[in-house]
């Protein structure tokens, strides 16, 4: 994340959950993608560009705030056959090492703690060039992360076979990352 003018680190920026998202696609009776996403990401990002092994990630999301575009959909996955929001509010992700792929570029790996497990993941990361000045003021940055994760290495296994063969749901879910961040004065 270049910081516009002289660099100065490291930087603390906090994820603005009104500009930011969760999304997530599964391969549905084996032919075709199903795809939601999440609104309530928040968290917060220490980046020191100098010494990218110094930075630090924590992020979560509500997973209550599920959305499918399909309510009936969004009430399965909601219950106990897949996330159970009720026992299980939030989706976290801790940073354990951040280093540098190239301009731009990062491999971001932590815990991800998903419906009560918690798996070491990489984040594929691609950070904004610069950073920009909004309206009011404040200066932004801005992410996209990438990862795929194996949905019943978190103990989310419901499934049914398919009578051509296969099962109605993959195991790969791939998952995206988008948020806008604001510098902390």
């Amino acid at each position: 994340m270049s910081q516009t003018g002289t660099a100065v680190s490291p930087v603390t920026y906090t994820i603005d959950p009104a500009h930011s998202s969760a999304t997530f696609s599964i391969r549905h009776l084996m032919i075709a993608h199903a795809r939601g996403g999440f609104s309530g990401v928040n968290g917060t990002i220490l980046f020191d560009e100098q010494n990218p092994a110094n930075s630090k990630v924590e992020a979560t999301i509500d997973t209550t705030t599920l959305l499918t575009h399909d309510a009936r959909r969004d009430a399965h996955v909601k219950g106990a056959d897949f996330l159970d929001v009720e026992k299980y509010p939030t989706i976290s992700f801790k940073s354990k090492s951040v280093s540098s792929t190239g301009k731009n570029h990062w491999k971001v790996t932590g815990d991800l703690t998903l419906h009560g497990v918690t798996k070491e993941t990489t984040l594929d990361v691609e950070t904004a060039p610069a950073e920009s000045k909004d309206p009011w003021g404040n200066l932004r940055n801005g992410a996209a992360a990438t990862t795929t994760i194996k949905r019943t290495d978190y103990g989310l296994v419901f499934n049914a076979p398919l009578e051509t063969g296969g099962v109605m749901l993959s195991d790969d879910v791939h998952i995206t990352l988008d948020v806008e961040l604001i510098k902390k004065q």
